[in-house]
């Protein structure tokens, strides 16, 4: 229970640090020296062995993903397949259901593949025509974005090939498709209500008498995308197909079929994009290194004390490692590199399948990551010129309560055997 208060802590330290506009390269080893003082564990070794440790392990299991997929994010950019893709979708929906659209063709983008931060600067113009259109006021479009991004398409479905729904196929044994009903349950549920509590927002909003607020100095990005929107399309449609068929039907040895399946993916995908849009070639070179360098900077306790169900366990150890860490996927794999075997070891004891272990701790990743110190929060109200006074009510209501809930749901449901 000391080791659950000091997390606790370590996650106020880092979200007061964040505020403040600090760094989290060096607030996230502050707030993990908290965890440790607190855990009863000495400083020095904590952070040179346990920490450090940990984080070069981390770094070492998932740098080609987070490579790659930021490759695959900065082609799908150059090329204008991201544009094409979130302006149709647009479009088709509607200017009158604004918030559906942006949610719809965010979550569509980030379940093909694309890089978050990718998705954020393509969505973000065709978020702005939309809410003028619609009159709608501007700081609800962090919400609708985060909304789209950072839950059902990251964490719930299934066969998704972000990192959330690959890293427990490494401790678990599974594939990017387990717990295909759990999934479906919790991204239905993060869908929907945040649809619902979005509009209930703008409603709010409107009836309040807010109207869209032009942003100062933008220059309107209305035309049309250079390239067909089923171009656009096939690469996100194949990183998704390739990630599923080869964890099946590869023959990779057990332990390394989730790493060789996305890498093997992620560069059809790119590979694809490059020869669909081969007149460009003269922007990949610049493409594929910025996304090098991008991933750079998105790959940067033991005991949990806990004796409740494994799901239970599990759940909040992760959602608590994601909310310290500010990050879904980093505290995602600090957990499962600490506890994956013991979680394994526990279904196995109980007879319970390891999907739903894979299912439960992908979903509980995207709950407390989303907190206001979060680098994704951050960045998104960057871009979207907002703060968090203004629109950070309705991004922690979708990425942060909603989710949570979904995480109750899914524990109970795999409790009783669902998965």
């Amino acid at each position: 229970m000391i080791g659950v208060i000091g997390i606790f802590l370590g996650l106020a330290v880092l979200i007061f640090l964040a505020y403040k506009g600090y760094s989290v390269l060096w607030a996230a080893p502050v707030a993990a020296m908290v965890v440790a003082v607190i855990g009863g564990l000495n400083l020095l070794p904590a952070f040179t062995d346990t920490y450090m440790t940990g984080l070069v392990g981390f770094v070492k299991s998932w740098f080609p993903m987070f490579m790659l997929g930021a490759i695959f994010g900065k082609i799908m950019e150059l090329t204008g397949s991201a544009k094409a893709i979130a302006k149709t979708l647009s479009e088709k929906i509607g200017a009158k259901r604004a918030v559906t659209a942006i949610v719809v063709s965010t979550g569509l983008m980030v379940y093909g593949g694309i890089s978050l931060f990718v998705v954020v600067f393509a969505i973000y113009p065709i978020a702005l025509s939309l809410f003028r259109e619609a009159d709608l006021p501007r700081r609800l479009i962090p919400g609708c974005i985060a909304c789209g991004a950072f839950t059902f398409a990251m964490t719930a479905f299934p066969g998704s090939p972000q990192l959330n729904n690959i890293i427990p196929s490494k401790y678990f044994g599974t594939t990017a498709m387990s717990g295909p009903i759990l999934g479906l349950i919790a991204g239905i549920i993060m869908l929907v209500l945040g649809i619902l509590w979005l509009n209930h927002s703008a409603r709010k909003m409107v009836a309040a008498g807010e109207h869209f607020d032009e942003p100062a100095g933008h220059v309107s990005d209305d035309g049309k995308p250079e390239v067909n929107f089923f171009v656009a399309l096939l690469p996100l449609i194949v990183v998704v197909l390739m990630l599923n068929l080869l964890t099946y039907f590869a023959g990779f040895e057990a332990s390394m079929a989730s790493t060789y399946s996305i890498i093997i993916a992620l560069l059809c995908g790119i590979f694809l994009a490059i020869i669909l849009n081969v007149t460009k070639t003269h922007g990949f070179l610049k493409a594929i290194s910025e996304g090098a360098q991008a991933s750079v900077s998105a790959s940067g306790d033991q005991e949990s004390g806990l004796k409740a169900s494994p799901l239970i366990s599990e759940a909040l150890a992760v959602t608590l490692l994601a909310g310290a860490t500010g990050s879904s996927s980093g505290g995602l794999g600090i957990c499962l590199e600490a506890l994956g075997q013991n979680y394994l070891d526990l279904a196995n004891q109980i007879g319970m399948n390891p999907g739903i272990l894979h299912r439960v701790a992908a979903v509980a990743s995207g709950g407390l990551d989303s907190l206001p110190h979060c680098g994704g929060i951050v960045t998104m109200l960057m871009v979207c010129e907002m703060d968090h006074k203004r629109s950070y009510k309705d991004m922690g209501m979708t990425t942060v309560v909603i989710p949570v809930i979904a995480t109750i749901v899914v524990v109970i449901l795999g409790t009783i055997g669902i998965c």
